[in-house]
């Protein structure tokens, strides 16, 4: 057992939200918690909540990736060995994308793991088995550290060996930067700005073109079978760029 409940009745903060189970975060500080064990799973985001912060769970990396782009959190908490994409390359893909706090939890506490998280980029790594008062004191510390959390600038999308930088404009597939022009960039920003909300026609027309008629939307669907030619790995059998019948786009849900 790595933590008891009774541990976690100590804390007298107002409890935090699961927001893998509600849909308004509220202005509480948001943990993600990337574990692969259900239970030590839960057990952490009741710790956590209890603590007066709100979680989000993932059982892998991809998934974790997913969750950083939608959600947005203040810290993450990353166990090591995961099926799909490990410990270690979802640590490597998140600091390359994002200045929160990430503390290791894992039970590889050899010395050479604790220093090659480091100096991967990891702010703290925290060895299993450990006390739920452990893991608060140094999420807080790491918070406290950190100050005010950025707006999500990059979205990565793993199984797609894509990410998208709006901020610099820069489109990286498959490691080789792609030449989109104006237009194909400008949909697929607004795409991937309501990730993963679907966007409709109208709105993908007023905020590339200024206006909304069925000519532009006939240019709308000419670029984005343009961009499916140059950032999907079948692009008759699209994966990124999803059709919403009669509705619009959406990128990527999953």
């Amino acid at each position: 057992m790595l933590m008891t409940e009774k541990d976690t009745t100590t804390q007298t903060n107002a409890p935090g939200l699961d927001l893998d189970m509600v849909q308004e975060m509220g202005d509480q500080r948001v943990v993600l918690v990337v574990e692969d064990d259900p239970d030590t799973l839960n057990l952490l985001k009741l710790t956590l909540r209890r603590a007066g912060m709100n979680v989000v769970g993932a059982t892998d990396g991809k998934q974790a990736i997913r969750k950083w782009m939608d959600i947005n959190p203040n810290i993450v908490l990353l166990d090591l060995m995961m099926p799909e994409m490990d410990g270690w390359e979802t640590l490597s893909q998140l600091r390359a994308v994002t200045e929160a706090p990430i503390i290791i939890l894992s039970a590889l506490s050899q010395e050479e793991n604790v220093v090659r998280g480091l100096n991967q980029g990891a702010d703290d790594y925290v060895s299993k088995p450990f006390q739920s008062d452990e893991v608060i004191a140094r999420v807080e510390a790491a918070l406290r550290r950190s100050g005010a959390q950025e707006p999500v600038s990059k979205l990565l999308f793993p199984d797609h060996d894509l990410s998208i930088d709006l901020d610099t404009r820069q489109v990286v597939f498959k490691g080789q930067e792609i030449e989109l022009t104006p237009r194909e960039l400008a949909v697929l920003k607004v795409l991937a700005k309501s990730h993963p909300k679907p966007v409709a026609y109208q709105t993908i027309a007023e905020q590339v073109w200024g206006e909304d008629s069925e000519k532009i939307r006939e240019r709308i669907k000419w670029i984005v079978y343009l961009l499916r030619q140059k950032i999907e790995k079948d692009p008759s059998n699209p994966e990124l760029i999803m059709n919403k019948v009669r509705f619009g786009y959406q990128l990527a849900a999953e």
